[in-house]
């Protein structure tokens, strides 16, 4: 019965087999074969010949590992699985056919540009002998050109200036089904050069050949749709063409193509093994599992089977130990197959460690002994390693902190080597038996160590020592002051005289001491009568004048009559005063740095000391008091491309003299701000501020009579002051070295 289901089934797959040949054959293309040539530099160029006309070819590739892929839709293949190469950059090619296409990838030793074109019945694509794999560029256009070309010359691309040259359209970015993140790129027409590269987190596309227009050339924002990219920022590039930096997050993994007029890249994040450190997976770990499901039923099956038919649905390469023996039965419906491998390793005490597309499998205590024994050799041979000493040259910190920093706090790594059964005591970033020194007048570290901790610290050391982001704070800090003064007051005075039948003179009004008139006489017809005089007075009831007589305006009335004279003085005042003072201090600092100006005077003065009660004269010594402005600040660049500002800003000036027993001493004014905030690059922030306001009215009058509605200002003097003082702080910092700005 079994006999004759697999007949069955294999007549099924030739009939499947035959009818996707006919349907290839009907409306599809053959790749007969693929051949290359070497060209001058390491270039190579290869060429995918078809029976009939090039089918439209969609490109990708892939950074790790380097691969170009060409895929043809509705296309058959007779061309040689796989041919080696082995020049420049290119390791080989390989054509599959399956599934109705055609995929050939060209597998690369590193990153590598190419360039493609249609020459008849064949596609042209040259691959470049890149240097650099930092240099490599990525995907180029695949389109299907109307003009043939044996190879593309990039000294003969069309400028992005010249007359029909192409332009970029529209930039858009989608989130795909995975998360991954997709930059859509479209042209006005094919032909664009796009060559892609990846330089540490940011993924940068060149079109040399291509224009874009103001609209376009800015940044997009992209943190909203939790994708790996964060931002894509298109510019034209200083050399003409069209430079796209895509800054991205976390480990990533980069691909692009090209279809028609669109240009495609994807980034999406690195997946790593579902795997916890050390292959073991607890059993309440849920493991993000990705391969293609399967359902697996048997009963009483060996282990052995069962890992191959996991091979074959992952088409992986699964090496089992010797040692792993015995039979399981499971029934898992539509599971992916790396969960199903899990499952079966945890019900037989097995663990599982991958190396690129191979698995081995074996117990848990077996590769818990081969990993212990591999890291024992590891030291060992560590510990027997030669030691080498080595310069390193430190330009923009000191060799004194980065040798404290390697160390730990230690000088010495620390001496002694490894038994056989453990391993020997790492201190700081040396081997056990590594020491680093360094000399304060070339600033260079002196390292003696093995080969691999050497040049691991020369790249711990590249990291570390580089140019510290400057910060410009530019501060601000304004007292404006507002003064009103205003004063009303009234001199008045009545004098009277009256001499009787009997010639005693009667005399009321006045102060002390005044005489009638203010003059001391009296005239009665043709005579003269001199008054008495009673002190030597004003002749004035009322003295209420203003104080600020010299400022003042005076309106004075004076009536004189045979026996009285009355004498009327009103007087006013009026003070207005504004003042601004603009304090503008600005200092550069390094990151994290603190850094003080300071600007003002040293007010002297002379003190006296001893010589009281005694005979001794007494001592003078002068002594100084600061009246400065001050500016304080340190501050730290935040990862955001924020500056945090501990900052204190002080404001002194000399208001007087006061005296004391032991000489005159300067009396100071203060202003000051001692604070930390954070600022965004450019922005200007008010620290703090004061405003102050003082109102003083005083009104000096004779009781009773200066109530008195109507006549009561002649009793009087009213005098009203209003200050108003404010202290306003303005911080400004600005990152000077910042390479995004």
């Amino acid at each position: 019965m079994r006999h004759a289901i697999r007949c069955l089934l294999s007549l099924l797959l030739l009939a499947g087999a035959g009818f996707s040949q006919a349907v290839l054959a009907a409306g599809g293309s053959t790749l007969k074969d693929i051949n290359y040539t070497t060209l001058p530099g390491g270039s190579v160029q290869l060429h995918l010949n078809f029976t009939g006309a090039v089918p439209q070819p969609r490109i990708f590739t892939t950074d790790n590992p380097a691969r170009i892929a060409i895929d043809f839709a509705n296309t058959d293949t007779t061309a040689q699985r796989h041919t080696d190469i082995g020049q420049g950059a290119t390791s080989g090619v390989s054509a599959v056919a399956a599934g109705g296409r055609t995929r050939v990838i060209v597998e690369l030793m590193r990153p590598a540009s190419y360039q493609s074109a249609v020459e008849g019945d064949s596609l042209v694509l040259t691959v470049a002998n890149d240097s650099a794999p930092q240099a490599a560029a990525a995907p180029a256009p695949a389109q299907r050109s109307v003009t043939t070309a044996a190879i593309i010359d990039p000294s003969k691309r069309v400028p992005a200036s010249a007359t029909g040259g192409i332009s970029v359209t529209s930039i858009d970015f989608r989130r795909g089904a995975n998360g991954q993140g997709r930059v859509l790129v479209n042209f006005s027409g094919p032909g664009a050069d796009a060559q892609m590269r990846t330089i540490g987190d940011k993924v940068e596309v060149s079109i040399p050949n291509a224009s874009v227009p103001s609209e376009l050339a800015q940044r997009l924002d992209t943190l909203d749709f939790a994708t790996p990219v964060q931002s894509i920022t298109t510019r034209t590039s200083a050399t003409g063409g069209v430079q796209m930096t895509i800054a991205t997050k976390g480990v990533v993994d980069t691909s692009a193509w090209q279809e028609g007029n669109q240009y495609v890249v994807e980034v999406a994040a690195k997946k790593g093994e579902n795997a916890v450190a050390g292959g073991k997976l607890a059993l309440d770990q849920h493991a993000a599992y990705t391969g293609t499901r399967a359902t697996f039923n048997f009963q009483d099956i060996p282990v052995r089977s069962v890992l191959q038919l996991i091979a074959d649905t992952s088409k992986l390469n699964i090496v089992a130990s010797d040692s792993v023996t015995g039979s399981i039965t499971l029934r898992l419906v539509n599971v992916p197959w790396d969960q199903a491998l899990d499952v079966i390793l945890r019900a037989k005490g097995l663990d599982k460690r991958r190396d690129g597309n191979v698995i081995w499998v074996a117990p848990q205590q077996e590769l818990a002994k081969y990993e212990d024994d591999l890291a024992t050799a590891r030291m060992k041979a560590e510990d027997n390693a030669p030691l080498i000493t080595t310069y390193i040259p430190i330009s923009y910190g000191k060799a004194t902190d980065i040798a404290k920093l390697l160390t730990t706090g230690s000088m010495q790594g620390g001496g002694g080597t490894s038994s056989a059964g453990g391993a020997g005591v790492s201190r700081g970033f040396l081997s056990p038996r590594g020491s680093v020194s360094y000399d304060e007048r070339t600033n260079t570290l002196l390292l003696n160590d093995t080969a691999e901790k050497t040049e691991q610290i020369r790249k711990l050391v590249a990291v570390l020592d580089k140019p510290v982001q400057q910060v410009l704070i530019e501060s601000r800090v304004v007292i404006a002051t507002d003064d009103f003064t205003r004063e009303l007051g009234v001199k008045w005075g009545a004098n009277g005289q009256r001499t009787n039948p009997s010639g005693q003179v009667l005399q009321i009004g006045g102060a002390n001491g005044s005489t009638l008139g203010n003059n001391g006489t009296t005239t009665t017809g043709t005579s003269t009568t001199t008054g008495a005089t009673l002190g030597g007075g004003t002749g004035l009831n009322v003295n209420l004048p203003v104080s600020n007589s010299p400022a003042s305006g005076v309106l004075g009335l004076a009536i004189l009559g045979k026996n009285y004279a009355l004498d009327l003085e009103l007087s006013a005042a009026q003070t207005e005063g504004r003042g601004e003072v603009i304090s503008s201090p600005r200092v550069i600092t390094a990151n994290q740095q603190e850094a003080v100006i300071r600007q003002g005077q040293e007010i002297g003065y002379v003190t006296y000391q001893g010589g009281i009660g005694g005979t001794a004269a007494p001592t003078a010594s002068v002594q100084f008091k600061d009246a400065v402005l001050e500016l304080k600040v340190t501050p730290t660049i935040t990862a955001d491309n924020r500056v945090y500002l501990a900052i204190s800003v002080k404001k002194d000036s000399l208001a007087k003299f006061l005296t004391t027993p032991n000489g005159q001493v300067p009396q100071i004014n203060t202003q000051s701000v001692n604070t930390s905030v954070l600022v965004d690059n450019g922005q200007t922030v008010v620290l703090g501020g004061i405003y102050e306001i003082n109102k003083n009215n005083t009104i000096t009058k004779v009781p009773g009579l200066g109530d008195i509605p109507g006549i009561g200002f002649l009793f009087r003097n009213t005098y009203r002051n209003n200050t108003k003082a404010e202290l306003l702080i303005f911080v400004t910092p600005r990152i000077l070295n910042d390479s995004l700005q």
